[in-house]
């Protein structure tokens, strides 16, 4: 259960949206400025109540489950003691991914008891947010398995943490859809409009920066026809039936990767994915998060 993790940029390449077995980091500076803007918001100028404990008093303390998930978060943790106080030792940390089991340890601290209870909260707020998102990203994983469907994440997240929570639906087992505006092309209804329809879009997309993954959102079959002769990479269809996805499924012909969207719960994605789509957008992962029930305990 416990281990090491590295550090490292999120690759990202053309046609792929990659999903590696142990998935990287967001940078050391994301993480950084993440736990310097939690830390900000909660200590202030000062925690007047660690305050009351001696200054040269020195705590033990152990970090454990009260529920079954998945464990994510280790990077803001051990960056969260670093800015608190350098000198908190980390005895021992779940390693991301790791199945989390009730009154199971997943973490253990020495150092000064000041700052120990002073990096409590932003510890458990990482830990707690992190392990709940890829806690549901593993649902989804696991109710897609044995299909040709991989289910992935969007930018439906709590604003300031998309890296983390990105890297956490990763780690729970489901793919990163694009980052943000910048690096894909995701073409919708209110595109398709102001650009004068699904062929110019997709035509100016491909001029423009031909180096990017194209996608195009469509909802009904007959803007499914015209998207198909425009050429994109990918077809979102938006809302569609079940019936209406195999029908998809049937005229695309292998032609593009066909994706689907649209308030998508957990028990409607096994029979989505049966459909034969190659992919399955889900914005529950990262906004519906129940967090998981960690405590933490001095000693």
């Amino acid at each position: 259960m416990f281990g090491a993790y590295n550090h490292s940029a999120i690759i990202r390449k053309r046609h792929s949206m990659q999903h590696h077995a142990q998935p990287p980091a967001p940078s050391p500076e994301i993480i950084a400025a993440n736990v310097r803007a939690a830390l900000a918001e909660d200590v202030g100028d000062g925690d007047v109540t660690a305050e009351l404990v001696g200054r040269d008093d020195q705590a033990r303390a152990v970090v454990i489950s009260r529920t079954r998930g998945v464990f994510c978060g280790a990077p803001w943790v051990v960056e969260t003691c670093r800015q608190v106080d350098p000198y908190i030792h980390v005895d021992r940390i779940a390693k991301d991914g790791a199945e989390l089991t009730p009154d199971g340890p997943v973490m253990e601290f020495s150092g000064a008891a000041r700052s120990l209870l002073t990096a409590e909260r932003t510890i458990l707020n990482f830990a707690q947010l992190l392990s709940g998102t890829a806690t549901r990203a593993r649902a989804y994983a696991q109710a897609v398995a044995g299909t040709n469907a991989q289910v992935l994440d969007t930018r439906k997240t709590i604003p300031g943490l998309r890296a983390a929570q990105k890297y956490a639906a990763a780690v729970g087992g489901v793919r990163n859809h694009r980052t943000g505006l910048f690096d894909a092309y995701l073409i919708k209804e209110n595109h398709i409009a102001a650009a004068g329809g699904i062929t110019v879009a997709v035509r100016r997309a491909r001029d423009a920066r031909p180096d990017l993954i194209v996608e195009i959102e469509v909802e009904d079959m007959d803007q499914f026809g015209e998207a198909l002769r425009a050429g994109p990479d990918i077809v979102l269809l938006d809302n569609f039936s079940l019936e209406e996805t195999a029908e998809a499924v049937r005229s695309n012909g292998g032609r593009v990767k066909i994706e689907v969207s649209g308030g998508i719960r957990l028990d409607d994605v096994a029979a989505i994915a049966r459909r034969g789509v190659d992919y399955i957008s889900v914005g529950d992962i990262t906004k519906q998060v129940e967090p998981v029930d960690l405590s933490m305990r001095f000693s």
